[in-house]
């Protein structure tokens, strides 16, 4: 069964179910509103009977009987609205009948007439009334002696006391049909509504459905869509249902599938990218070390040459072994297969020492290393990562500056040590900013092939580093200004150990 046919069963049973209730509780209602307003209706016909027929002695105020005269003025009235009433003085004492028929009066029902309790009946056989007093309708009592053949009434039995004595029960009644007709009559009219509202609720119950089944069948498209690769797919929201909810959930996930494959996209780019470089920066010294062997080998270099020569292909040498290293170590770094010993020691002396070390290769460049660090700078930090770390972004700054100023600081601040390098070079616009991270990225397409260009891995190693330390590296950079790389560490209790490093008891 399709789904829109279960909603609108679902739907179409409980309206009807809602409809059959209510209907039955207004039938009972309304059954017990008729029968009570004619329990009412009767009793103010009993009340008007002893009021207009009671005769009191007016000198000793004693009550002295009932008047028939008023009594059968009213009995040829109430019978021309099927009503008929019995009065009786006491229990086997009749006074006044209407006619045949008139509510049983049980022992029971005398105790509870004497306590002055009114008593309601709703169904009740009547049966001819007790005593020897001749009524109205007398000469045709035979005819009326059945009491099987006598209709259903509903009756009220009332007491009236006079001065705390009972001295009259009367017991008024009319016919069970007068009440029914009218409860079918409203019974026809509830099954006309009946039909009408099933109707109503098989439309409203297919309305709801299809609003429903076509959310879904939405949903069912661009699942397809989805499936076919079209990320760039999403669903209305409407409302703040579970449908809607749905749709959001759907709308994140295609967002994501959407990110995910523009970040795969971006990762094979890198990756051809990646073998691009990869070639490029071992073909120049590949190219260089082959053509001065085959120079070595076929004599075509000059005696005095070949010392220079052969230093030149150590270097190239070097730099092979250099670009494979940091490849390794870029991959063992991402992939969180290196272990760190952190340790706390005295920064100040590191960077003195860096600058010291990196002063000469400053000079090929003209530029000046200033330091700037208090006496003792105490950090905590892997000592070997930290000075590659500082080692990588001071020989960058050297790289992109000519004639200008590196400068290296360093002070404590809240939760951890911040290092700053700042160069006044070349800078770099916001777009490479966002690339200097990447392997193989160069911010100086120009230097690629100069001696002052490295292999393009250290930034993305120091990003690496920095990460793994709990550590946060930022840059802030204007193009043909200068640079400055901020670094930050943490302290002992602020930073995050990996899983692989040994908690330090430093050796210092």
């Amino acid at each position: 069964m399709k789904f829109i046919y279960r909603q609108m069963l679902g739907f179409f049973a409980v309206i009807l179910t809602l409809t059959v209730i209510l209907g039955l509780l207004f039938i009972n209602v309304t059954s017990r509103t008729l029968y009570t307003n004619t329990w009412k209706q009767l009793q103010s016909y009993s009340d008007s009977l002893i009021e207009d027929s009671m005769r009191y002695d007016t000198a000793t105020k004693q009550f002295e009987g009932f008047t028939t005269v008023p009594l059968e003025n009213n009995a040829r009235l109430l019978q021309r609205q099927n009503v008929h009433f019995t009065i009786y003085s006491t229990k086997d004492e009749l006074i006044y009948s209407s006619s045949n028929y008139s509510a049983k009066i049980t022992s029971a029902d005398w105790k509870k007439l004497k306590a002055g309790k009114t008593i309601h009946k709703m169904m009740d056989r009547p049966t001819r009334p007790n005593g020897n007093l001749r009524t109205k309708n007398s000469g045709s009592s035979s005819s009326t002696a059945s009491n099987s053949t006598r209709p259903l009434m509903t009756d009220v039995i009332r007491p009236y006391f006079y001065k705390g004595k009972l001295v009259a029960v009367v017991s008024i009644g009319s016919f069970v049909s007068n009440i029914q007709g009218n409860l079918q009559q409203i019974r026809e009219n509830l099954w006309i509504a009946f039909i009408v509202s099933s109707l109503i609720a098989l439309l409203l119950s297919y309305i709801i459905a299809r609003s429903t089944t076509r959310r879904i069948d939405k949903m069912n498209l661009a699942t397809h869509q989805i499936a076919q690769g079209n990320y760039n797919v999403h669903l209305e929201l409407k409302g703040h249902d579970e449908l809607n909810d749905l749709s959001l959930n759907f709308n994140q996930m295609a967002d994501s599938l959407q990110e995910s494959q523009e970040e795969i996209k971006r990762q094979e780019d890198r990756r051809r990218q990646f073998m691009a470089d990869a070639a490029h920066e071992m073909r120049t010294p590949l190219t260089t070390i082959n053509g001065l062997l085959e120079g070595l080998a076929y004599d075509a270099i000059p005696e005095e040459d070949k010392d220079k020569s052969i230093k030149l292909m150590q270097d190239d040498t070097k730099r092979l072994i250099r670009l494979v290293n940091d490849n390794l170590d870029y991959e063992k770094i991402s992939n969180n297969q290196i272990s760190m010993s952190r340790k706390v020691f005295d920064a100040a002396d590191v960077l003195h020492n860096l600058a010291e070390q990196l002063t000469k290769k400053a000079a090929t460049q003209s530029d000046s290393i200033k330091v700037e660090v208090p006496d003792t700078l105490m950090t905590y930090a892997d000592y070997d990562r930290f000075v590659q770390v500082l080692f990588n972004i001071i020989q960058n700054a050297i790289q992109f500056t000519e004639k200008g100023v590196i400068t290296i600081s360093g002070s404590k601040v809240a939760a951890g040590s911040e290092f700053k390098v700042s160069d006044t070079g070349i800078g770099m616009t916001e777009d490479q900013i966002k690339n200097i991270w990447e392997r193989f990225y160069k911010a100086d397409l120009s230097r690629m092939n100069t001696k002052y260009g490295e292999s393009g891995l250290g930034l993305a190693i120091v990003h690496q580093l920095v990460s793994l330390h709990g550590g946060k590296i930022d840059v802030a950079s204007e193009y043909g200004k200068g640079t400055t790389f901020t670094v930050f560490f943490p302290d002992r209790e602020h930073a995050k150990h990996q899983s692989t490093e040994k908690h330090p008891s430093e050796k210092e």
